[in-house]
């Protein structure tokens, strides 16, 4: 019989809203993982949590990483300080889950792969979505032809306006629609697609008073030249979904970011005269995404020629798409909203 595998002992680092809501909730929920430890900005924050999920609260997130029993910790912190407490989650020998994007730009990225890499340590984005099954069963049909030959591809991830005060209409703190929804369906269209898209034109809606972007669309050309749009924004009715089509059907993943842990999927493939919809088993992707991300600090292959060092590269390839739309983008100023 083989010895059972000792929890992953995780340190969360930030007192989240996503951290409370979903996170650690699930975490602790999840016999592969323990909960030791939670540090934040406020120290009675960090001891409501505590009290909540049943761990020890530090005073902040520095004497967190210090601990020797904290072996991964995982980062909600504004998207502006990924980085830095990525950094230093890395230096002193944590494995690192971090929420999505990696920073604000690709040379953060790059530095934060390199480090991981150079450490032997697993670094991951927290993009719940690539776990769910939907959509290894969307590239099956796509491999198998049902489709034909891709030529289009169109994702959309969208939200109404926030309350004033988020954090998200913070540009000091990484604040704006790109970096928190856009990156959705952009990292969706390198999963269809392929690596290495090209950005053939941007535009985006930004607040006349600082130029933070609260919507915006980008054009793309795959590296095998299948043309693909993207939309994003906090402006719209909630939509959250990709289509791709070929010459001999379209193939569309109605719930494609955000999907509850209960519901189950409905992929809808519509052809010349046929049009057939698959219902698949409801998944938590939060929970598969922490399984994975356990199995890997477990499995010990972080070597350049290992997964990790493939999801680290698309980690920086999303982030050089990031950087190029805002490089191309036509900015068109509107009032302040909210």
């Amino acid at each position: 019989m083989n010895a059972r595998v000792r929890p992953l002992r995780l340190g969360a680092l930030a007192t989240s809203s996503i951290a409370r809501r979903r996170t650690l909730p699930t975490a602790v929920g999840m016999p592969e993982v323990e909960l030791v430890a939670v540090a934040g900005r406020s120290v009675d924050r960090a001891r409501r949590f505590a009290g909540q999920f049943g761990c020890e609260a530090e005073p902040d997130c520095a004497a967190l990483l210090r601990r020797p029993d904290v072996e991964a910790v995982y980062i909600s912190t504004p998207t502006s300080l990924h980085h830095v407490w990525a950094d230093r989650a890395l230096r002193a020998g944590k494995h690192v889950l971090v929420e999505k994007p990696l920073g604000v730009d690709a040379d953060e990225a790059r530095r934060l792969c390199s480090l991981a890499g150079e450490r032997g340590l697993v670094l991951r984005e927290n993009f719940m979505f690539l776990h769910h099954p939907q959509h290894a069963f969307a590239e099956d049909l796509v491999r198998r032809g049902r489709i034909g030959t891709p030529s289009a591809f169109r994702a959309s991830f969208c939200i109404p306006p926030m309350p004033a005060e988020d954090i998200r209409y913070a540009p000091g703190l990484g604040g704006g629609a790109l970096l928190d929804v856009g990156v959705y369906p952009l990292r969706a269209a390198a999963l269809l697609l392929g690596r290495g898209s090209r950005v053939a034109g941007a535009t985006l809606r930004v607040r006349a008073s600082d130029g933070l972007d609260l919507s915006g669309q980008a054009l793309l050309v795959s590296p095998s030249g299948v043309l693909a749009q993207v939309t994003f924004g906090f402006e719209h009715a909630y939509a959250s979904s990709y289509t791709l089509w070929g010459d001999k059907g379209r193939l569309s993943v109605t719930r494609a970011f955000t999907p509850p842990p209960a519901h189950r999927p409905e992929l809808v493939l519509v052809e010349q005269d046929h049009e057939e919809r698959f219902t698949l088993l409801a998944s938590d992707q939060l929970r598969t995404c922490l399984q994975d991300f356990t199995a890997a600090v477990r499995g010990g292959a972080r070597g350049e020629e290992s997964a990790e060092a493939d999801l680290r590269e698309e980690a920086i390839a999303l982030m050089e798409c990031v950087d190029d739309i805002r490089a191309r983008a036509v900015r068109v100023a509107v009032d302040d909203r909210p």
